[in-house]
Order: C-alpha cells, then structure tokens, then sequence
C-alpha cells in the first residue's frame, strides 16, 4: 500500500495488483508518477476470491475505494486457452461481474478495467479500432475470454446509462516485462520464449519455437502500460474504450521477437521452428489513432531496450519468477 501525504482525495484499489501490469503500475508509482493526493492499495487472490460475490464485496467495503483499476482475470496462452474456454468464460464472467457491481454498490467514483485485442472479431479489416469490438465473433482458440472481456465494454455501457457510472475500458496490445508469467506451456508468447532461450542456453541446446514464426503481433512494455493506465484513471472521460499501443509500423513478426531475445541473451544456439503447432490469429494489427489524437507525444520504449531490460530481470530472478 502506498500511503499519501496530507489529504486523500483518491483512493485507488488496484485489483490483480500482483500481476504483470499490477506490478509495473506499482513501480511507477513509486518512482514518482503517484501523486499526494492518492492512495494506492495493490490487492491479489490471496485477499479475496474475486468469483465470490460476497467476498469481492467485503473488499470493497474494507478498503472504500473511490477509484478501482481491474485488472484481475484468469489468462493465459493461446495453448492454455484451447484446452479451457469454459472456464476462461465462466471465471472471468464472475470476476468481472462481482467487481464492477461492488464498485456501483459502494459508490466508486470511476472504473478502468483491463481488456485485450484478442477480443476483436477474427474476420475484419486491419487496422482495428475501437468501433470494430462487436461487430464477429473473435478467433475459436480464445472465444470464451474474448467474450467474458468483452462484456466488461457492455456492462461498462449499462452502468453509465443506468446509474451514470464512469466505468471504461483500455484494450492493451501484447503486454511484457518484469513479474510475467514466463511458464512454457501456459504463458504468453514473448516471456515463454524468454524462458526457453534461458534454459537453452544452460543446457547448450538449440531453441525450438512453436509455429512457423510468421505471425505479426504489437508489443507494449508493461511500464509504458502501467503510465498510461494512470493517464486514463486522470483524465480520460469517454465510456468508449481506448487502444493502448505501439504503432502499426512497430509491429514485429514472433520469429523477430525472438531473434531480439536471442540477442538480448546472447544465445549462440539453432532456432527450429515447430510448424506442428498451431500459430493462432495470424495478426490482430491495432490502431493506436484514438490515443494519439490525445497523447500525441507520449514516449514508447523501444522494443528491443524493452526486451533486453524484461531479460536481465527475468535472469536476475529467476528463482522467484513466476514460471
């Protein structure tokens, strides 16, 4: 919990406060980018199960936010998804459910919830925007978390028009960095890469990487995520969605995502690609017009310092690391 300094007009419960943007918007905040009249309080499973109503309730009511940014969620890899769209439907519903009702119960001011291009239909033009949400069905390999994450866009709509809630939605590209889940199996596309040219390199053998390597994906460094989340919390007002990405022209291939940890790692080793896997959507290219029009300087990190940082620290903790 980060305490504030004098008055409190801001009281912000950061829901999957542990997680990969959880973390990155902590550690922004506390290098400077919280401001005194914000109390920052980072809260995880372990302080309440958030697909129990009552429980999800009893937090609010303990900590009496008047801002909440939801990130929590069950997620995980393409792999992952195909084995268990039941239960991403069914467990995300229930979150996402009992946290924005609880937010409308206990009078939060404003709710930004966390969604993902995933959620965009499979067949559609490119770029997508943020008027294309609804307009297919999303890719069969994840559709039952595309939907649990697109109904927060629905539920956000029906609490402004019912009750006047300010509650919106960011839909991120790709997020990486520090405190991902870098499990193999189950993880996201670039910290399970990072995770297999570590190993290959302890054990000198070559790196093998599934699919062709040709699907082309938008990469956002959890840190630039986590100082955009605190942008919207401040100052933006639309109940629409916002798209929070690099530009189309930084979109990279997975085969040069991971040439650029190979380098990062100085890997020495043979890249295979295991064109028996599935590659997923082959790309899912957004536009980041909107955000623009309104940060049109904002400062990205580039990729590859990006990827080299997210490498010394998965190395630097990789005991602890999530895996």
């Amino acid at each position: 919990m980060t305490e504030a300094v004098g008055p409190v007009a801001k009281r912000i419960l950061v829901t999957g406060g542990t997680g990969l943007v959880g973390k990155a918007i902590e550690k922004v905040v506390a290098d400077g980018e919280g401001r005194p009249d914000e109390e920052w309080i980072f809260v995880s499973s372990r302080d309440a199960d958030l697909t129990n109503a009552t429980e999800t309730k009893a937090l609010f009511e303990q900590h009496k936010p008047t801002h909440v940014i939801h990130l929590a969620a069950m997620v995980g890899g393409l792999f992952k998804n195909i084995r268990y769209n039941l239960d991403f439907w069914r467990r995300n519903i229930h979150i996402n459910d009992n946290v924005l009702h609880s937010a409308y119960e206990t009078g939060v001011q404003k709710v930004v919830s966390c969604l993902s291009t995933c959620i965009f239909p499979d067949k559609t033009t490119y770029p997508i925007d943020e008027s294309m949400i609804h307009n297919g069905p999303p890719h069969s390999s994840n559709f039952g978390y595309s939907y649990a994450k697109r109904m927060i866009d629905i539920q956000n709509r029906g609490y402004c028009e019912q009750y006047g809630c300010r509650f919106t939605a960011v839909i991120p590209t790709n997020v990486f960095g520090p405190h991902d889940n870098f499990n193999i199996e189950d993880g996201h596309v670039l910290p399970g890469l990072i995770h297999k040219v570590y190993l290959a390199k302890q054990t000198g053998s070559a790196l093998t990487i599934w699919g062709t390597g040709k699907p082309r994906r938008q990469f956002i460094y959890s840190l630039d995520l986590a100082r955009l989340f605190l942008w919207v919390l401040r100052e933006y007002n639309e109940v629409e969605p916002i798209i929070l990405s690099v530009g189309e022209e930084d979109e990279v291939s997975i085969r040069e995502a991971a040439e650029t940890i190979v380098e990062a790692m100085d890997f020495r080793g043979e890249l295979v690609f295991d064109t028996t896997k599935a590659d997923g959507q082959f790309k899912k290219t957004a536009s980041n017009a909107k955000l623009r029009r309104y940060l049109p300087s904002f400062q990205f990190t580039p990729f590859r310092q990006a990827v080299k940082e997210t490498c010394a620290w998965f190395s630097a903790n990789y005991a602890n690391a999530r895996k």
